[in-house]
């Protein structure tokens, strides 16, 4: 049995609670909210995850040394805008416990990766990140998943591998933390375009060349921020993007619907009334791509949707046309 400690009381970081605390883990949730907190503790329930009943073995507190005494590691999953921050005031508490991402997105101001946050406000500390395929709503109910877990640290690797292994969930290891953050951030971006291709009602034609030709583009530039491209083709690229992409659990997905139905920023935003991260890693992703000089059309095409009034049938006309080229 292991202590593991989780920042972030939204629907994620509930799931992961779940799932290892049925293997029989003491797990305490850190959050912001004394009535998420309330809920979990009083009721054994997740207003993010109305069906689940919370087992044994789960706590919730608002007190960050509270989440983090005698922890065996560290599972950070808040919104990334809030990373910085909320690692400020927690990191008096680490001593030596490894802290895994779990969040997937960007710094906007500093255009950083988080595990880059993570090593700013603490430089001693072994980072991981873990990602994939992997919907709240299923890793909650056991549904089979895989996912992989990167870090620099070996010893890392294995003492994630080996706390959430089981015949509900693979955990495969991998070296490339910067493969794997890029992959699962923006990834979020298509999925909210396969959301507008959707609720324009363009068809599967139209949905195989926007994965496509996305993966294409967030693979070049996650290669240029020093990814590996095979690492784009695994769980946390290739796998993370169906899954996202497909399925109507997706809030990102969701959120690109609304978009393509008219609705603005701020009402999509109210309407789907959970952090849409691909919303914030656009803008991002965006100044990466002229940062690191790498042609994303796609990228540029659903900014100006959104910052520039671009109409999303005038979007994909735009798209269709540019210039000839080989694949």
């Amino acid at each position: 049995m292991k202590k593991i400690a989780i920042i972030g009381s939204g629907s994620w970081g509930v799931a992961l609670g779940i799932h290892l605390a049925k293997l029989g883990n003491e797990v305490r949730i850190w959050s912001f909210a004394k009535e998420e907190a309330d809920l979990i503790n009083n009721e054994k329930k997740c207003m993010f995850l109305p069906k689940v009943t919370i087992p044994e073995g789960i706590s919730c507190t608002l007190s960050y040394e509270q989440a983090i005494k005698d922890a065996d590691f560290i599972l950070h999953v808040t919104p990334s805008k809030f990373t910085r921050n909320i690692v400020k005031e927690y990191k008096q508490f680490v001593t030596n416990q490894p802290i895994i991402i779990c969040s997937k997105g960007f710094e906007k101001d500093s255009l950083e990766t988080l595990d880059e946050v993570v090593k700013d406000e603490i430089p001693n500390a072994k980072i991981g990140v873990l990602s994939g395929p992997s919907h709240a709503e299923e890793v909650s109910i056991g549904i089979e998943t895989a996912m992989v877990i990167a870090s620099e640290h070996d010893d890392v690797q294995k003492m994630i591998q080996d706390a959430f292994m089981c015949d509900k969930m693979r955990i495969y290891t991998s070296n490339d933390i910067k493969g794997v953050e890029a992959g699962g951030a923006l990834k979020n971006i298509l999925a909210f375009c396969a959301g507008i291709t959707a609720q324009m009602g363009l068809g599967d034609n139209s949905f195989a060349a926007l994965l496509t030709r996305g993966l294409g583009e967030i693979t070049r530039l996650g290669v240029a921020m020093g990814g590996s491209k095979d690492t784009f083709y695994g769980l946390s690229g290739l796998g993370d993007l169906i899954v996202t992409c497909l399925s109507e659990h997706s809030r990102n997905r969701k959120a690109g619907k609304l978009i393509g139905a008219g609705k603005t920023l701020e009402e999509t935003k109210k309407e789907v009334g959970m952090t849409i991260e691909s919303i914030d890693n656009i803008e991002v992703a965006y100044e990466l791509a002229k940062k690191y000089n790498v042609e994303m059309p796609i990228v540029n095409a659903v900014y100006d949707i959104l910052y520039n009034n671009l109409k999303p049938q005038d979007a994909v006309k735009m798209l269709m046309n540019r210039e000839k080229k080989a694949e």
